[in-house]
Formats: structure tokens, C-alpha cells, sequence
């Protein structure tokens, strides 16, 4: 078995809480918080630390505007959390192809 792929997983992303949110986004071109908070199950002190996380490494953009008066905060992937994300995927579907018996 070759350990290589293993090396290149991105941490960042790794991470579960991340890949799911990383996920989520990568099916859909916008999230509102309350969405991403919901579906993930998540308090709002960890998904905002998770978003800090991926945007720190400019794998989501935040737009914060008001709809109906009320605070509205978005998250999508950016075009290199997109990159970062196909790769990540990439190399699990290497990793599994490379573990199953043949």
C-alpha cells in the first residue's frame, strides 16, 4: 500500500466537522449560517470557528448583509476552496481504489 496519499490529505479540510461543512458547499453555490448550523447539528461558536478556519485559508467567502431587517450571514466556496476541495476528493477515491482487494 502506498502511505503517499495520505501525506497530501489537506488538514484543513480533514478535520470532520470542515469536510462536512466543505461539503455541503460544494452542493450548493450559497449557505446562510443558520442552514449550514442546522443541517450539521452544530452550536454556533463551533461553525463560526470552522468558517474562520476555511476562510483563513481562503477556502470560503462570508458575505454579511440584512434581509427583512435581520442580520443575514452567507458562506460559499471560493474558487480555490473548490480546487482544494476536488483534490481532497481525489485523492480519497485514491486512497480507496488502492485499499480494496482486487
Amino acid at each position: 500500500m502506498n502511505a503517499e496519499p495520505f501525506l497530501h490529505l489537506d488538514r484543513v479540510i480533514h478535520e470532520k466537522g470542515r469536510l462536512a461543512l466543505m461539503s455541503m458547499l460544494a452542493a450548493s453555490p450559497e449557505l446562510s449560517f443558520t442552514e449550514m448550523r442546522d443541517a450539521l447539528g452544530m452550536t454556533d461558536g463551533n461553525l463560526t470557528t470552522h468558517i474562520r478556519t476555511l476562510q483563513e485559508a481562503g477556502y470560503l467567502s462570508v458575505t454579511k448583509s440584512f434581509q427583512k431587517k435581520r442580520p443575514l450571514t452567507t458562506c460559499s466556496l471560493t474558487a480555490a476552496g473548490k480546487t482544494a476541495f476536488t483534490h481532497y476528493i481525489d485523492l480519497l477515491e485514491q486512497i480507496v481504489r488502492q485499499t480494496k482487494p482486487q
